[in-house]
């Protein structure tokens, strides 16, 4: 370690007061973190590209320092879903630091992690005040049965009014209008539902069926039309 010449010449004087790190909630605990192992806890955090033409929504399940789990879901950009792959490989195993410091490839993806960071090494983690916090696999509990990201798709015009795409429920196959054209339901296909039927031998027409629901008031519609194709 180098000293200045000016501070090799000063005269020492003694640090009488003790300030340390204030104390931050982590899984039902306060700890006053010194070092990346103290930081431990569950978050999730959003990120975006330079461009703003996609965004990363990441979830992070962090032991003593070590991300335990992860799951990255994104929108809006094609690469993204190759990047999101390559980053679900990259993460787990690696400390919160070196995870802030690792090109996770795309740039909404680190964005979210710096997110991510911030809010662990502060407090603010999901879990502060879970006791022994949620255990790995819990992140999986955002997705639902199917285990299919929530993701809501609408498009609208002036000249022809919205079209419902997506819910959180699923796929919307068909929506349903009042004597007004207003919407007042729709009808959605779970798709994540669909593929386990299918997967269980289930014919395809019948798990369609099976994996279908409705919305709002539905079945009192005057007409039905499909959002894709009118």
């Amino acid at each position: 370690m180098i000293y200045s010449h000016e501070v090799q010449h000063m005269c020492c004087v003694k640090q009488g007061a003790n300030h340390p790190s204030a104390p931050i909630p982590e899984e039902g605990k306060w700890v006053r973190a010194k070092e990346i192992r103290d930081i431990s806890g569950l978050t999730h955090g959003i990120g975006w590209c330079a461009p703003q033409q996609g965004t990363c929504k990441l979830t992070l399940n962090i032991k003593e320092g070590i991300i335990q789990e992860a799951l990255i879901e994104t929108i809006g950009c094609s690469g993204m879903t190759h990047s999101a792959a390559m980053a679900a490989e990259i993460l787990p195993g690696k400390t919160v630091l070196e995870a802030l410091n690792t090109d996770l490839v795309c740039d909404a993806i680190n964005t979210a992690m710096r997110e991510l960071f911030l809010q662990i090494a502060y407090g603010r983690s999901q879990s502060a005040f879970s006791e022994g916090g949620l255990p790995i696999g819990a992140g999986l509990e955002d997705l639902g049965k199917g285990l299919r990201s929530q993701v809501g798709t609408m498009f609208g015009t002036l000249a022809k009014g919205p079209r419902y795409l997506e819910m959180a429920e699923g796929y919307c196959s068909r929506l349903a209008l009042d004597a007004n054209d207003e919407i007042i339901g729709y009808e959605f296909i779970h798709l994540g539902i669909f593929m386990d039927l299918v997967k269980k031998g289930i014919d395809a027409n019948e798990a369609l069926g099976k994996a279908k629901g409705t919305y709002g008031r539905f079945k009192e519609a005057v007409k039905y039309i499909d959002p894709r194709n009118e």
